[in-house]
């Protein structure tokens, strides 16, 4: 992921709620008000997923695209979101390979930053607004919807439960960007964050907990990682009951090096973990060509989300 572009992108995110990083674009702005959903669509049933049941795979084949507001570089979901879910519908398709596809929108509310901002924690949050809407344009097309959190020096499970009104709801679904997980004293973006296998099941534990009580179906949760060392311990990361974990292999760069960087986090899964697997439409291409669906679909194991950024 290129370290500049996604830090550029942290200028629409406020602090904390009710404390704007810098002037908010109009679509992004702050304010003292309570959200109000952007939509009267009606979310599936308690029990359902966007397209039916209550269980992920095998049936379905997760295709998605990455986005944050105003970012072109950080994925198509910068703007137009209607006409980018058309076109996600479409690409879905050329990996349903024998599954159903299901596309998913994966938000980035809580983005790393450069600067420290008034907390000093070196992250910016979406309005809850903003968060509003693209679950509304996930809805009127049946999709999932994830959070992506990237945390700078915030504590990722606080900033995980911050969302928790969103992740009560059977199409909204978590992502974790470690690699924008750093200590104190660090600054996202010069350094590679970290995380444990500890800490991935922590944040499991959690949502599976909500599943629990709000009788929901199976919820993904997402974790990102492109070398080694981002994730130590790996194998403390358990199952959980209604709690899809899928490990995102993030490689960047000329498809050998993304196979390459495939073949050493994909051995040895924790039991239950899914693979998954992230193209880069701006750094793959310079690298050489953006994969096709049916090199993506060879990878050993069969890569269960696939993620365009």
């Amino acid at each position: 992921m290129a370290a500049l572009g996604l830090l550029a992108g942290a200028a629409a995110c406020s602090d904390e709620v009710g404390g704007p990083a810098s002037t908010p674009s109009p679509t992004t702005a702050v304010s003292s008000k309570p959200s109000v959903p952007a939509t009267t669509t009606p979310p599936p049933g308690p029990g359902d997923l966007p397209r039916g049941g209550r269980t992920i795979f095998p049936k379905y084949q997760l295709v998605g695209y990455v986005g944050l507001p105003g970012s072109p570089a950080l994925g198509p979901l910068d703007k137009d979101l209607d006409k980018k879910a058309a076109s996600l519908e479409t690409l879905s398709r050329t990996y349903a390979a024998g599954r159903t596809p299901q596309p998913v929108m994966e938000l980035i509310a809580v983005v790393a930053k450069g600067t420290p901002g008034k907390d000093r924690l070196y992250r910016g949050r979406l309005p809850d607004a903003t968060i509003d809407e693209y679950l509304a344009v996930a809805r009127r097309h049946r999709m999932l919807l994830l959070l992506d959190v990237q945390p700078g020096r915030a504590k990722i499970l606080p900033e995980v439960k911050r969302l928790e009104r969103w992740l009560k709801e059977p199409d909204v679904g978590l992502a974790f960007d470690p690699e924008w997980a750093v200590g104190p004293g660090q600054v996202p973006g010069r350094v590679f964050g970290h995380t444990t296998g500890a800490e991935l099941d922590s944040i499991a534990s959690y949502l599976s907990g909500l599943v629990t009580a709000n009788r929901l179906p199976e919820k993904v949760f997402v974790f990102h990682q492109l070398s080694r060392r981002i994730v130590s311990n790996e194998h403390a990361l358990r199952k959980h009951p209604g709690v899809v974990t899928i490990k995102s292999v993030d490689g960047i760069g000329h498809q050998k090096d993304k196979v390459e960087t495939w073949s050493k986090l994909t051995p040895n899964l924790p039991p239950g973990v899914h693979a998954g697997f992230k193209l880069f439409y701006t750094e793959d291409r310079r690298h050489g060509t953006l994969m096709t669906p049916t090199q993506v679909l060879s990878l050993k194991p069969r890569p269960e989300f696939v993620v365009y950024e």
